[in-house]
């Protein structure tokens, strides 16, 4: 099954940005709103605790893995949006740069945040989105 959305690149802005500037949905779909992935394991305890890439990848395959349970796939994304415990740019390019491996080719719009603080002991690193899929 092909993926609902269709992602917009509008030529008047800056190619420099790596992701979409809007996406398109024009058909009957249903609708995921996914809660912030954390960087838990199985036994709910966070991963790679001060390791920003770590954090990264163990939200990413969360985030997957509840695409997946709805029957979803990264593809299906249609709008992310990215917290960063830091106010370093530098951390939240090391995030963002595992962010970007996962979505590959389909690089939804996306925010990406330098934050406090998040929810759970040690948490660096959150990820929510939006996905759809045909109805």
């Amino acid at each position: 099954m092909s993926s609902a959305v269709k992602l917009i690149r509008d030529t008047r802005l800056t190619s420099a940005v790596d992701y979409a500037y809007a996406a398109e949905v024009d058909a009957p779909v249903r609708s995921l709103w996914l809660a912030g992935a954390c960087p838990l394991d199985e036994q709910g305890r966070t991963v790679a605790v001060g390791d920003f890439e770590g954090q990264a990848h163990q939200v990413m395959r969360n985030l997957i893995t509840t695409l997946e349970d709805s029957g979803a796939a990264l593809t299906d994304i249609v709008r992310t949006t990215v917290y960063v415990a830091s106010g370093n740019q530098a951390d939240l390019g090391k995030v963002w740069s595992v962010y970007r491996e996962y979505l590959g080719e389909h690089d939804a719009p996306s925010t990406l945040l330098g934050v406090t603080v998040l929810g759970y002991h040690d948490q660096l690193v959150e990820v929510e989105a939006v996905a759809v899929l045909p109805a």
